[in-house]
């Protein structure tokens, strides 16, 4: 196999992070995107003055674009899975489209990758989500945040799937998808329930990552919802981090095979509240909050058990909120430009 890799939706947050790294090592890299999110243009033009990265512009809807993909690019090391539809709040309000995306989607690359006999590893990007809204869990309430009671390392691989939200059923179904087709067609494929990734080339709004909205607000001076109290719990997981999971999958990836992994900030742990708090004292100013009623699918707490990610790929998260966010605050503040022009501020 050639030192390349091929990324679905690799011109968004999440991709172009992993295409910069990858081409950093020396890799040729062929990202695979319609374009079609806030800022992706901005991306692609960034990434377009690498000589090592190479953009096809397409649709993983269409079985016929993901066909031609895989035939083209059999020779890649890796494909890394990261097209989709994001929100829950667009989920709710068209389900179908959300489906075709995320679950048929997948499965259009499966069955190319299948019908191209590929050995490669195949890594997908799942979320937290599968797990619903963890509603039967106890938790406690404090001054600024919600806790688990019986769960203080949090949410391990073996906690029940219960999927909640249209949104919650297609990422669902796909990661089902990814580990059954390493079962019945021996394809190497390995599954990442991602929680509440942030940092830099992620140009966030209000439903798409709560701390790079928080914070690309904050430094704009934009308002700020807030569904519920503000004191849900998530686990975040700073970009470098997690790009740096994905490296490890590929340098074992005859034995992640067929496993999934939760990967989150595992204790780098934060609630929307004191996240608010925390940008008020950094960039010296209160930003301005707006409170509705909780949304459908949304967890009081979420935080990633790592421990099996720890075991078998030898990782764990290294950077704390505080340093990842006064990373994006910095790329924010001096790209402001960028974010005229993608239109979030």
């Amino acid at each position: 196999m050639n030192k390349k890799l091929v990324i679905t939706g690799g011109v968004g947050f999440i991709g172009t992070n992993l295409a910069l790294d990858a081409s950093n090592k020396g890799y040729q890299v062929v990202v695979f995107d319609n374009l079609s999110r806030r800022g992706t243009d901005l991306n692609l033009q960034y990434l377009s003055s690498n000589a090592n990265i190479v953009f096809v512009e397409g649709n993983v809807c269409s079985s016929e674009a993901v066909d031609r993909l895989v035939c083209e690019n059999r020779d890649a090391e890796a494909f890394f899975h990261f097209a989709g539809q994001v929100a829950v709040t667009t989920s709710v309000q068209n389900p179908r489209e959300d489906f075709l995306t995320n679950a048929m989607g997948s499965i259009n690359l499966l069955e190319a990758l299948r019908f191209n006999n590929y050995s490669g590893l195949v890594l997908y990007a799942s979320t937290n989500k599968v797990y619903g809204g963890l509603e039967k869990i106890e938790s406690h309430e404090s001054e600024t945040r919600h806790s688990f009671v019986d769960y203080p390392l949090g949410i391990s691989e073996q906690f029940p799937l219960e999927f909640h939200s249209p949104y919650g059923c297609s990422k669902g179904a796909a990661d089902q998808y990814f580990l059954d087709y390493a079962r019945m067609y021996g394809l190497k494929t390995v599954v990442y329930r991602q929680s509440c990734v942030y940092g830099e080339h992620q140009f966030g709004i209000e439903d798409q990552g709560w701390v790079a909205w928080f914070t690309i607000a904050a430094v704009f001076d934009k308002e700020v919802t807030i569904y519920g109290d503000g004191k849900q719990v998530r686990d975040v997981l700073y970009i470098g981090d997690l790009v740096d999971a994905y490296w490890k999958a590929l340098q074992r990836k005859d034995i992640v095979a067929g496993e999934v992994f939760n990967i989150g900030g595992g204790k780098y742990q934060m609630s929307l509240s004191e996240l608010i708090r925390h940008l008020n004292r950094v960039l010296g100013k209160e930003i301005q909050i707006a409170y509705q009623d909780v949304r459908p699918g949304d967890q009081k707490v979420y935080v990633s058990d790592v421990r099996k990610a720890e075991q078998y790929l030898d990782w764990t998260p290294m950077t704390n909120v505080e340093k990842g966010v006064q990373g994006l605050v910095k790329w924010a503040t001096e790209n402001s430009e960028l974010f005229r022009r993608a239109g979030v501020i």
